[in-house]
């Protein structure tokens, strides 16, 4: 079997995208390691991270994130009871977003130094010229991934995971070495980077899967019955513009009027605060998601309570504890991670104290991203849209009045403060519609969590100051005992405390790593 034709069951498949987005995060933060090296926090950097507010707009206008939730079903259906058919569906979804995305990429390649002053308001006319001319490198990279994400949709289809879980690791790796090889350019290197990366790893990787993969045939249909159908399931998506997803764009542009340094400081921050959030919460979500649709769409009310209520509750036991953890060791993290070259302490102490902001509301991340999927399952995507609307406008008097008042850190407040509106209004709503079934005993597991954690900190803060006072006067090797020591100090004794106060809420995790570790032996 070659390499575009190959195949692989759901359990690879879910540990093939697991790794690939661990992965991934990994070399996202080696990118901006290699940024904060070469730039720091500086006016090139806030123009660097600035410049993505236009493009990641557009990609959200235009459900690119959602591609997989509205057209695979629809392929789905398409091919298995007419594949002419569903390549006539598919050409005429291509025809269509190629269209829409190239002629709005186009009219904001044109109007980019205008685009610049909504992106970057706090910024200089000097570094708004050159936020014009990065966004117009980067802007074009939105078409390939676009059209891309229509192509992965197939991949999807016919179970072949291993190409769309290569794209984002090429991706990374573009701008990586766009960056370091024109580094003598500022931060041109990566944007260019960004694009290469975009166009290789994001369309012409699944495009060649596709083609090779299992054949291609477009044919000139640029109009469909089911069109209609799909633009229904993807116009709330597109509408219905949440918190969660401009987040980053409001930090940029918020972050912005506050300081010179500002959005880099709050770019690297959030960027650690989303490994947790990556691989604990997003993988439970879309993990949880095909059991939620097929309990729905069998009628099983029970078991889809009790299975959301059950996702729900092992992210809380998981992430809990290890934003707790990671708030305390948030200092010798960043330290470690970036405080080298141009990035300075200065740069660390401010960086680390908008992680701990964002890192206690961690669960929060991990509460939406299941509670939305919970919708999606009962095929409802218009009640997350209006919600998370309405609660980005409350969001935005929040964000300016933080980045008047108290700079930077009054931004990462707003954000803090914006999700916690978001999760409780969407969990809200939810209540009041369906019932209290979903959260049944999730406020007093938390609470023993909580307690726990707690418990377990006071060690792990022993661990963390005791390089601090007699480690040695080195400061990468003091950050590094101080991860160590502290880590090991929390890990242990939260286990052992909570082997003793919460075996109900660690069960399922010791019967999942005892039946894997089973099987490793037979």
């Amino acid at each position: 079997m070659s390499f575009w034709n190959r195949r692989q069951q759901m359990g690879w498949a879910a540990a093939l995208l697991g790794g690939s987005v661990l992965l991934s995060r990994f070399m996202g933060l080696a990118r901006d390691k290699v940024i904060s090296y070469y730039f720091g926090a500086t006016l090139e950097s806030d123009v660097y991270f600035a410049a993505f507010v236009i493009p990641d707009f557009i990609n959200y206008l235009l459900a690119g994130g959602y591609f997989s939730i509205t057209l695979i079903p629809l392929l789905a259906e398409k091919f298995s009871t007419d594949e002419e058919d569903g390549w006539r569906f598919f050409s005429a979804v291509l025809f269509w977003v190629a269209a829409a995305i190239t002629g709005v990429t186009a009219a904001a390649m044109v109007w980019a130094p205008e685009l610049s002053r909504w992106a970057a308001p706090g910024l200089s006319q000097p570094a708004l010229e050159r936020l014009a001319l990065f966004l117009r490198i980067i802007l074009p990279a939105q078409i390939f991934f676009l059209l891309g994400a229509c192509f992965s949709a197939v991949c999807y289809l016919r179970k072949q995971f291993h190409v769309p879980a290569l794209s984002p690791l090429i991706y990374n790796g573009a701008i990586i070495a766009g960056g370091i090889w024109m580094r003598r350019s500022g931060m041109e290197g990566f944007c260019w980077g960004v694009l290469a990366g975009a166009f290789v790893g994001n369309f012409l990787l699944p495009c060649l899967a596709v083609r090779f993969g299992g054949g291609l045939r477009l044919s000139w249909t640029p109009l469909h019955p089911s069109l209609k159908r799909f633009l229904l399931l993807a116009l709330p998506l597109m509408v219905g513009q949440s918190v969660v997803v401009l987040d980053e764009q409001f930090i940029r542009i918020f972050g912005s009027m506050a300081e010179t340094g500002a959005i880099s400081w709050l770019n690297y921050a959030r960027r650690i605060m989303f490994v947790p959030v990556g691989v604990v919460a997003q993988a439970a979500g879309v993990a949880s998601y095909p059991f939620l649709a097929e309990l729905f769409a069998r009628g099983d009310n029970h078991r889809f309570f009790e299975t959301l209520n059950s996702a729900l509750r092992n992210t809380l036991v998981v992430l809990v504890p290890i934003s707790a953890w990671m708030m305390l060791a948030a200092a010798p993290a960043i330290t470690l991670i970036f405080q080298q070259g141009r990035f300075s302490a200065a740069d660390t102490a401010q960086t680390a104290w908008a992680l701990r902001v964002f890192l206690a509301v961690v669960f929060c991340w991990g509460f939406q991203q299941i509670v939305g999927r919970g919708y999606y399952a009962r095929q409802d995507t218009v009640t997350p849209a209006v919600v998370g609307t309405l609660a980005t406008a409350a969001a935005l008097p929040l964000y300016f009045l933080g980045s008047r008042l108290w700079g930077a850190q009054g931004v990462a407040l707003a954000s803090a403060a914006s999700l916690v509106l978001y999760t409780g209004i969407l969990s809200g709503w939810w209540r009041h519609r369906l019932g209290p079934d979903a959260f049944r005993g999730l406020g007093r597991d938390a609470l023993r969590v909580a307690l726990v954690t707690a418990a377990a900190l006071v060690p792990a803060a022993f661990g963390h100051y005791v390089p601090l006072r007699w480690g040695p006067h080195a400061p990468y090797l003091t950050a590094f005992l101080q991860l160590a020591l502290s880590g090991l100090l929390f890990s242990a004794a939260f286990l052992l405390v909570a082997q003793r106060t919460l075996p109900d809420l660690l069960d399922p995790f010791l019967r999942r790593f005892r039946g894997e570790r089973d099987k490793g032996k037979g």
